[in-house]
């Protein structure tokens, strides 16, 4: 007996009743249990089942669901993505290619992310072009404060949050 819920052979219990406890929950799926308790509060995943003891209870569907939430959260997408994506799951087959539309939407973010990194690394090369390690100082902090004095303060809206 767990808790309330009796559990004699793992064999005998149904893939959706809830049998795991948040930490094996979370090491079948590789998703912490904080991250568990975070989803559960952005609604990616229903609250546990609670037992009598108060400890959270999942099903190997949930367990499973929690797989898929991390597999989309290493593709960087964002939770609304992935929201997204388990609705379109639930729906089922008749919503009309809408996953290839997140799919492609999240590509955009991907190209753009990378236009950005490849700016980054340009600005990072000229930056560490200023030493070459033979003189006597290093030009690098006085290059990063030249270019702090020089570039113009973005304004607030432009500080803009990332789509992750």
């Amino acid at each position: 007996m767990i808790g309330n819920l009796e559990v004699t052979r793992k064999s005998s219990v149904s893939p959706q009743s809830p049998h795991h406890r948040i930490g094996e929950a979370a090491r079948l799926s590789g998703v912490s249990a904080a991250n568990i308790r975070y989803y559960e509060k952005e609604g990616l995943l229903a609250a546990g089942v609670r037992g009598g003891n108060s400890y959270r209870f999942y099903s190997d569907a949930e367990v499973h669901r929690l797989r898929f939430v991390r597999l989309c959260r290493a593709m960087d997408m964002s939770l609304d993505e992935v929201r997204t994506l388990l609705a379109l799951d639930v729906r089922g087959a008749g919503t009309d290619h809408a996953a290839c539309a997140t799919l492609d939407e999240h590509l955009q973010h991907v190209r753009t992310r990378l236009a950005e990194l490849r700016t980054l690394e340009r600005a990072l090369l000229d930056l560490r072009s200023r030493c070459d390690g033979t003189g006597a100082q290093c030009h690098v902090i006085e290059a990063l404060h030249a270019r702090a004095d020089a570039e113009p303060v973005p304004p607030p809206a432009a500080v803009g949050r990332r789509h992750v």
